[in-house]
């Protein structure tokens, strides 16, 4: 989150500064993330894009299914979207 000035913070502190600053979902292709963070219990929806690589053509076909999981985004959830 670089409009944020959270750019290079790990993991577990990036989510306490989302879910402190009133985020109600977190957009991630990092799929480790569920085995590293106790998600359990957080105010926070995850959603885990799994895609051949970050560019902007290879995300951009799974933006009508994130926008579907965030519609149906419950705390504490995680959502694993693949392309």
């Amino acid at each position: 989150m670089p409009q944020e000035g959270w750019a290079g913070t790990k993991n577990g502190e990036l989510l306490r500064r989302a879910i402190g600053s009133g985020f109600e979902a977190f957009v991630t292709a990092d799929q480790n993330l569920r085995y590293q963070q106790n998600l359990k219990g957080h105010a926070l929806f995850v959603v885990v894009l799994v895609a051949r690589s970050l560019a902007l053509e290879e995300l951009r076909p799974l933006v009508p299914r994130i926008e579907d999981a965030l519609g149906r985004a419950r705390p504490g959830e995680i959502a694993r979207i693949e392309a």
